[in-house]
């Protein structure tokens, strides 16, 4: 069964109803001046397993251009997107390898990760999905024309990501002009990554996740672009104060929260004057706050 086949299929078919007929003239991909652009999280994730080509493909039939998704780094060394930092909840390791607990990416080669389901747990339609690596997800998404959030998962754990992430960014053509400037931007928890691939690639649009005092925003604004913050954490005040400041190339800060899944939360943040919402439903986010 082809990618696109799956995303259509089974229960999320029934979740997505007749989503995908919209033509796609209307819409929403990248957001107006009066309405916040819309990620989907880890792809159409509320609609297909998460990270997976098949959550790519699913925000991109809902015409959603954005897609944010999380890498990490195998025991040899290849970035693989997935969100957990081990095995266990999204892919059947604990029972292709039974005795690897606690199944912590970090200890799989990119070979071992590339044998397991990632898509039985979300619904049988999805059984045989992969866990992509980061280069198979950027292909996809060039397939596509769609742009990536792309997210350094746990940066303390893997030394170097920082580099690595840049490095097959570079090679897979995601470092030209083109991509920099209207493609790609670059987040992560971990300020200190953020610093690195701000060292690294100034050019590169970076944001932070997280909800730093208003107090210390400035010395965040010196080395990122974004302040990224849970919806649960911010109202207008702080969204204000964000956007008062200029980020790293010289532009206000910008603010895209998450993770936003119903329509009333995603207009009461609209409201707040956020400029992006990371979502799992971006169908329903886009229509609550066009």
């Amino acid at each position: 069964m082809s990618v696109r086949t799956a995303t259509a299929s089974g229960a999320a078919a029934a979740l997505l109803g007749t989503c995908f007929l919209l033509p796609a003239a209307q819409a929403q991909a990248t957001g107006t001046q009066d309405s916040p652009v819309v990620y989907a999280h880890r792809g159409a994730s509320a609609y297909a397993p998460e990270n997976t080509l098949a959550a790519v493909d699913a925000a991109d039939d809902l015409g959603v251009a954005w897609v944010e998704n999380d890498v990490q780094l195998t025991k040899d060394g290849v970035l693989v997107v997935v969100h957990d930092t081990t095995l266990g909840r999204t892919t059947d390791a604990e029972e292709v390898f039974p005795g690897r607990a606690p199944w912590a990416v970090k200890d799989f080669t990119a070979a071992e990760i590339a044998k397991l389901d990632a898509g039985s747990w979300f619904g049988a339609g999805f059984a045989g999905a992969r866990v992509p690596t980061l280069t198979q997800y950027l292909h996809r998404l060039e397939r596509n024309h769609q742009k990536l959030l792309l997210e350094i998962k746990s940066p303390e754990i893997y030394p170097g990501i920082e580099k690595e992430t840049l490095r097959v960014l570079r090679e897979e053509g995601w470092l030209d002009r083109a991509h920099v400037k209207h493609k790609l931007i670059i987040q992560s928890f971990g300020a200190e990554s953020v610093k690195k691939v701000h060292a690294l690639r100034p050019d590169v649009v970076t944001g932070f996740l997280g909800t730093p005092a208003v107090a210390e925003l400035p010395s965040y604004a010196a080395f990122t672009d974004q302040i990224n913050p849970s919806y649960t954490t911010i109202g207008a005040d702080y969204v204000a104060a964000v956007q008062k400041l200029k980020g790293a190339h010289g532009k206000p800060l910008r603010v895209n929260t998450w993770t936003v899944n119903d329509a009333a939360k995603a207009a009461q943040v609209a409201g707040f004057g956020v400029d992006g919402i990371i979502t799992n439903n971006p169908d329903i986010v886009r229509d609550a706050t066009r």
